[in-house]
């Protein structure tokens, strides 16, 4: 039973204890932003009681025991608050010092202008852009039931913790935080509570200027639970996340009327107290107002020190009482413990059970990542995932497997219904939980609407996996607006993303492989909906090879006068058109990434592509990336134009990709 602080009455020392810890907050907040010069002490002085009920009263956790995969998980979306974040965790006794506090916002310093994963103890999630932190909040608590189902057993519970996340009016704005909450309120994330910091103020002024939806109506309308009060009731706030926590079939919703800035001298409830310093001045005033010694920067109040010295003692001894319990469980259930290792340390078989595609066999990319995926799913319980409503068409279904739903937390196959964005910060979230191996899918065009949660991730170093199909002007009928020309390009331009284009069948058992034994940041495997041939390959060693990110598809006899690199369906347009010019000495390279090729010594990337044979660089896309394997006298074959409606062989004639146009492209060389 996950008890931790979970009172629902306040004694007035308690009272008194939390009202230090609040002040503290005031003051650390406005200290650090004015020190750097830079930073929002609004929302930290704002909501400083929430701030303090939430780390001293709430939360069930131990600061010595940071990665604790039990303890409940806090996300601040509105990440500009940072300050906030950073105070609690440094007062509550995370690894976060007084001298961090004071390097808020310097180059190389663990307190960034917004927080970031991975760098600083008790971050849970990189947040800023807003809504995205209620998305990895959903992620969160979808991983907790779909883990609590897995490893719980009748005598021992080993997972069971709550996610917060306090949210902001422009993370409420932001159209991917309702995507999430509309699908968390549909599953019945009994486990999700959301603090919405209503203070009616964003950078250009009160919310009335752009804003006057009844948000609360809103998440009641989606399934969710729904209570509000004053962000400074704090007996009111222990109560009402009490009785979250009593409705179990419900997310929670708690809106908390607030005050921007609030205890600033003159300028609280001002939007200028939103993205700014208060200034010298204004700190002087505030800190005379609030009763902080005058001359003391960084102050904090004895008493929420003593607080949260006995806070530590009681957070120490839940989590030894869970170790008891987990270390019976353990010995009691040897092979789910196994099982548990294999969750938990992202562990793949080392022989999985992939496919076999022949050569000659025509199917599509898609069609064959939906075998693999399914060869290969049985062998790794925790590789779950789904689609945004395409799931046909990706093919990414986990047959046999069942749907994760309200009543069925063991299913693997998501459905996150048309919510691409949403989905996107989901499985963040499943990832950043840990246990989970996300996928999630849709078509490459609509890879667009998820741009900023895919940067996230690949910021986070997060191990998901994309599925993305459709993936060029192929796709035909749809027209321009579903076939893809830049997406290609734009997805390769993203830092620590992994793109990875293959040519055929047995090329997509490899990007699977490829994408499964990346662990340190996200994949996109691009797919096609059109039928491609498998092709014999020239290099015997090409499933090793591929993981430079290109491998000799066809060689010539003799040394190449003509290279041909392309990627993906048109690397079989270039063997064909190469077959059909004989007479020339041409090699064609699949280069399934040319990102890992470009990172090789300059050794393989001449044995590929030498440097006294021309070269032909093919693409069904924009040409951007490809210039940085072309030189003086190269030609690259691209789309630099939206597409057409027709068929796919009649729209790829129409824009230049063809046989013949490869041919006299080579015959120009």
């Amino acid at each position: 039973m996950n008890d931790g602080n979970n009172n629902d009455t306040m004694t007035p020392v308690t009272m008194k204890a939390i009202a230090s810890v609040a002040l503290s907050v005031r003051s650390l907040a406005m200290d650090g932003v004015q020190k750097a010069n830079s930073g929002h002490p609004g929302l930290p002085m704002g909501c400083a009681e929430l701030g303090s009920v939430i780390y001293g009263e709430i939360l069930r956790h131990c600061p010595p025991e940071p990665r604790w995969i039990n303890r409940d998980r806090f996300v601040l979306s509105a990440g500009h608050g940072s300050m906030f974040l950073y105070s609690l965790l440094h007062l509550s006794g995370y690894d976060v010092s007084l001298d961090d506090l004071k390097s808020f916002r310097q180059l190389g310093s663990r307190t960034p202008g917004h927080p970031e994963y991975g760098m600083t103890p008790g971050v849970e999630t990189t947040t800023g852009p807003l809504g995205q932190g209620v998305a990895n909040a959903v992620g969160f608590a979808i991983a907790e039931k779909m883990l609590a189902a897995r490893f719980n057993t009748d005598k021992h519970t080993v997972i069971d913790h709550y996610t917060y996340v306090l949210a902001s009016d422009g993370d409420l704005m932001e159209g991917v935080a309702f995507e999430a909450m509309s699908l968390a309120g549909h599953l019945g994330l009994g486990k999700l509570v959301l603090f919405y910091d209503s203070n009616r103020i964003t950078i250009e002024g009160s919310t009335d200027l752009a804003f006057s939806d009844d948000v609360a109506g809103r998440f009641k309308s989606s399934g969710w639970h729904v209570q509000s009060g004053s962000a400074y009731d704090i007996g009111g706030i222990v109560r009402m996340a009490a009785e979250a926590r009593r409705v179990t079939d419900k997310p929670s919703f708690i809106l908390l009327e607030s005050v921007i800035g609030k205890g600033s001298a003159n300028l609280e409830g001002s939007h200028k107290t939103h993205g700014a310093p208060l200034g010298e001045e204004e700190v002087s005033a505030t800190k005379k107002a609030l009763g902080i010694p005058a001359d003391e920067r960084f102050y904090i109040h004895p008493e929420a020190i003593a607080y949260f010295r006995e806070k530590g003692k009681v957070w120490k001894a839940a989590y030894e009482e869970w170790r008891e319990v987990f270390d019976a469980w353990k010995s009691e259930n040897p092979a789910l413990f196994e099982e548990w290792k294999n969750y938990f340390e992202q562990r793949i078989p080392g022989h999985l059970p992939y496919p076999e595609f022949s050569v000659g066999e025509k199917l599509a990319t898609r069609s064959a990542g939906g075998k693999v995926l399914n060869a290969i799913a049985p062998s790794i319980p925790n590789l779950i995932g789904g689609s945004a409503d395409l799931a046909p068409s990706n093919n990414t279904e986990l047959k046999g497997m069942g749907d994760f739903l309200r009543d069925q937390p063991l299913g693997r196959n998501m459905h996150f219904g048309i919510r691409e964005h949403g989905m996107g910060g989901i499985v963040n979230g499943m990832a950043l939980h840990g246990g989970i191996r996300p996928f999630c899918a849709t078509f490459l065009i609509f890879s667009d609407y998820m741009r900023p949660s895919i940067r996230l991730a690949a910021l986070m170093k997060l191990p998901v996996i994309y599925v993305f199909t459709h993936d060029s002007i192929f796709v035909g009928e749809d027209g321009p607006t579903h076939q893809p020309i830049e997406q290609i390009t734009a997805l390769r331009s993203i830092p620590n993303l992994l793109v990875l284009r293959p040519a055929d069948a047995q090329e997509t058992a490899a990007a699977w492989r490829m994408a499964l034994e990346r662990k340190n940041g996200p994949v996109a495997v691009l797919l096609t909906r059109q039928n491609l041939t498998v092709f014999e390959k020239h290099d015997a060693e090409w499933k090793d090879h591929i993981r430079r990110g290109a491998y000799i598809a066809m060689d010539s006899d003799g040394e190449p006068e003509i290279v041909i690199a392309a990627s993906g369906s048109e690397v079989g347009l270039a063997i064909t058109a190469a077959k059909k010019r004989s007479a020339r000495k041409i090699r064609v390279v699949s280069m399934i990434a040319p990102s890992l090729f470009l990172e090789q010594d300059d050794a393989i990337r001449r044995s590929l592509l030498p440097d006294n044979a021309r070269r032909l660089l093919i693409e069904a896309g924009i040409g951007m990336g490809w210039h940085g394997l072309s030189r003086e006298g190269d030609r690259i074959v691209s789309i630099e134009r939206f597409g057409e409606s027709g068929p796919g062989n009649e729209v790829a004639d129409h824009l230049g990709l063809t046989e013949e146009t490869v041919c006299g492209h080579i015959d120009r060389l």
